[in-house]
């Protein structure tokens, strides 16, 4: 048994909303939510490295912007297992149209769909229920040396928070905002 994934674009090139079947019988709810050859179709090679869980306990945290540099650039296929989240990703590629621009969608237990992040974007989110989780499919080792980050409330981004953030950690904030200097990265 399998069923088909629908990629969905997004207004930001190359980074996708992905929709999967449902099979629902007296058992309960089966889902594919994943197919290299599927996802070769947008672009994505397929090779994962490291498969993550995070958990956010309280309602308005916000986690992110999360990126790595070259040579270790992460794509990321991102799903809600539990509860509910405002999940964003922002175009830092160096050149790209969309360069600088921000997308969010609710991603949650309930809808099933997931994010695929590309390489040369900033992710993160905000839970937006308690005790929300995720699942993060990426495709590059974690590498603390090539690790960066955008501010949350960066005013160059203006991205649009569902609710105000009760939490952000001290890394996160720490985080330069964009000026002139920033030219993004070339993944």
């Amino acid at each position: 048994m399998g069923g088909r994934l629908r990629f969905i674009e997004t207004p930001l090139s190359g980074a996708y909303i992905v929709e999967c079947d449902l099979f629902i019988d007296e058992r309960g709810v089966f889902a594919r939510t994943f197919c290299a050859k599927e996802f070769a179709q947008i672009g994505f090679d397929g090779h994962i490295v490291q498969i993550n869980y995070s958990q956010t306990g309280k309602r308005g945290i916000i986690r992110g912007m999360h990126y790595q540099l070259p040579p270790v650039c992460e794509a990321k296929i991102v799903r809600c297992v539990q509860g509910k989240v405002f999940d964003v990703m922002v175009d830092i590629r160096t050149g790209s149209s969309t360069f600088n621009h921000w997308y969010g969608v609710e991603l949650s237990s309930d809808n099933m769909l997931a994010a695929f992040v590309p390489k040369g974007f900033a992710h993160g989110y905000q839970a937006l229920t308690d005790n929300a989780a995720l699942i993060y499919f990426i495709s590059a080792f974690y590498s603390p040396a090539h690790e960066k980050g955008l501010r949350y409330d960066d005013p160059a981004l203006a991205i649009t928070w569902p609710m105000p953030a009760n939490a952000v950690s001290d890394k996160d904030r720490s985080h330069a905002l964009i000026d002139e200097k920033f030219k993004g990265i070339e993944p």
